[in-house]
Formats: C-alpha cells, structure tokens, sequence
C-alpha cells in the first residue's frame, strides 16, 4: 500500500482514546457479533461475573458495521503501520478487516474498518437462539463514554442495546499468542 493507512474505529478502537474523530457514510452500527465465552483461545479473553467470580455459558456481543445508505457512523481514525495492521487483525478475530477509504469523510489515505466476519455473526445468532447472548457493561460504558449514549441510541436506532441484556462481567485476557 503506498500512502498513509488508518482504521477507522466505531467501538473498542474508538473508546480506546486517540485518533482524529470521522465520519463513515452509508452504514449503520449494530450487536452483530459475539464470542462465545466458553472456549479458551490462545491470546485472547474470557469474562467473568464481576459479582462472584464465576464464568459464565454467554456469547459476550460486541459493535458491528452494516451497510445502510441513510445513516453515518461516528468514530475516529487512527493512523497505523504493517505492524499494527497485523496486531489489529489478531486482535479483532471476530471481524474482517476491509477497505472503507470511498466512505470516510475526509480520508487521506487508505482506511480501513473492521466489520463482524461471517463467524463472529454466527457466533452472536447462536448466542441469540440460546438465550445467551450479553453485552459486557464494561464494554458498553467505554463506547459510550467516547461517543456519547445518543451515538448508541437516537441517531443509530439499530444500535440501541438490540434486546439483549447487559451484565457485569470482567474481561480476563489471555496469555499466549494467537494461532495464526
């Protein structure tokens, strides 16, 4: 790739702080993956209940993008190199990485997003049919304290909590690194 590369952040990546605030046209944000907290991943996480300890049988859902030519999803971008491109996709193994640049207001340089992979949506259906998917509160409150509770609510009406219920749980990284 020639030029500067950014990532375009709507979630995790945009609570994380830092970053130029932008604009992604023609999609929307939604609950649209999930993992599935009983499996143990090298490299990545599972939650806890924050009240006793225990881990519970729950598909934790996460922020999504979807296509939709009459919204706008806020966020930031982030500048990144090769190094970091390749951490990010380890990082967001729920999601394919893809090329946004045609829909970022003001790009000046490729940027990329993260949107849920066909697994991860899966994984948040299969959650959905159980009864079992959450939405970590934690998680919840970090995209909200960058973009604001209206961002989730008025002007994204799918990205309103979706039906699914909120628990407190506490992420619990792993150690080890991420098959490749």
């Amino acid at each position: 790739m020639s030029g500067p590369q950014l990532v375009f952040g709507y979630g995790s990546l945009a609570a994380g702080g830092g970053g130029t605030r932008a604009q992604l046209r023609g999609h929307r944000r939604v609950w649209g993956v999930a993992m599935d907290n009983s499996r143990d991943l090298p490299g990545y996480k599972h939650y806890l209940l924050r009240c006793d300890g225990s881990r519970p049988a729950v598909h934790v859902a996460f922020l999504d993008i979807v296509p939709d030519p009459e919204s706008v999803v806020e966020g930031i971008v982030l500048a990144v190199d090769e190094a970091s491109l390749r951490e990010l996709d380890q990082r967001e193994r729920n999601y394919d990485r893809v090329d946004v640049t045609a829909a970022v207001v003001g790009a000046t340089g490729t940027v990329w997003a993260y949107v849920g992979s066909p697994q991860g949506r899966a994984r948040l259906r299969e959650g959905r049919d159980r009864g079992s998917a959450v939405i970590s509160r934690e998680y919840l409150e970090a995209v909200r304290a960058r973009s604001g509770p209206a961002q989730l609510t008025a002007r994204e009406p799918s990205s309103d909590l979706d039906g699914l219920d909120v628990w407190d749980l506490v992420r619990v990284p792993h150690s080890g690194r991420a098959p490749r």
